[in-house]
């Protein structure tokens, strides 16, 4: 690994995934473990541009309405036990939470769970000869777990930084992403391994 050949990816830390004011209560989805996450994921995207200087991409959402989504997860949400579109038309929910993307960046919008899905993020990478992904954001269980899954089949290296990768407070969903860490991850995936070990990795080479 090296800055030329290296990229961090933020995955969709926006409003609808983080912010009180998006928090569905009447079905116990509040966002209190991404909110205390989202701080030092600020802190850690400031040292990689300081010490590493490689490309940073934030992955971001469509709004979560009917007409922006693919067949298939209208189809998957026709079962109104699986059905999570969003309640509003307004951008609120896109704007990223608490970090902020610079000039150099790239953005990535997507309208499904894997960030590959918007092929652009694919043709980015490989114009630029990055060869890791170093991967960050929300929902551990959900997005951040897709995008690992496609991108390690189009040939991507990820080191995955466990505790800048959060999901909501249920406590199923919570124990899932646990046992990613743990398990899935480390094994079939990727080097998985906190953001502090890391940066001191990087800095040893």
């Amino acid at each position: 690994m090296n800055s030329s050949n290296t990229a961090l990816l933020i995955i969709d830390v926006t409003n609808s995934g983080a912010h009180k004011k998006c928090e569905i209560t009447k079905w116990k989805i509040t966002y209190s473990k991404i909110r205390k996450m989202a701080p030092r994921l600020k802190k850690f995207i400031n040292k990689y541009r300081e010490e590493i200087s490689g490309l940073v991409v934030f992955v971001n959402l469509v709004s979560w309405r009917k007409e922006f989504l693919p067949d298939n997860i209208n189809e998957l949400y026709t079962d109104p036990s699986a059905s999570y579109y969003s309640k509003k038309k307004d951008d609120f929910g896109k704007q990223f939470y608490l970090i902020s993307p610079k000039k150099r960046d790239i953005i990535i919008t997507k309208n499904n769970y894997d960030a590959f899905t918007n092929f652009e993020l694919d043709k980015v990478l490989k114009k630029k000869k990055i060869r890791y992904l170093v991967i960050t954001g929300v929902f551990g269980d959900g997005c951040v777990l897709a995008t690992i899954c496609g991108g390690f089949s189009k040939g991507y290296n990820f080191v995955i930084l466990k505790d800048l990768i959060e999901t909501t407070d249920v406590a199923i969903r919570q124990e899932l992403l646990k046992r990613l860490k743990q398990f899935t991850w480390p094994i079939m995936y990727g080097k998985t391994l906190t953001s502090e070990s890391f940066l001191k990795a990087w800095k040893k080479e």
